[in-house]
């Protein structure tokens, strides 16, 4: 049997680099589109977000969702997806 991370990282690769791609584009165009949209509605407010900002942000919508439900697990493989998709944004180098 699988560790549960070992489990939720495969999972969240498959997420992030398949399935999501399909049907929404590379995370970076879709984040950006996000970021366009929000900053509409943000430019009333003094501030706009970029794409990384969108990642983290939307990270935080699960850690929310955590702490009504801290054992929903799809929350957790989401984070992580949000986590690379954050580093492929900012083109972190590794």
């Amino acid at each position: 049997m699988k560790p549960r991370r070992q489990v939720l990282l495969e999972e969240a690769i498959q997420l992030t680099t398949t399935d999501r791609n399909k049907d929404y584009g590379n995370p970076e165009d879709n984040f950006r589109n996000i970021a366009d949209y929000w900053n509409v509605y943000q430019r009333q407010r003094g501030c706009e977000s970029t794409p990384q900002d969108v990642a983290m942000m939307m990270i935080l919508v699960k850690v929310a969702r955590l702490a009504t439900n801290p054992t929903h697990f799809d929350s957790l493989v989401d984070i992580a997806g949000y986590a690379a998709c954050a580093a492929d944004c900012h083109q972190i180098l590794i």
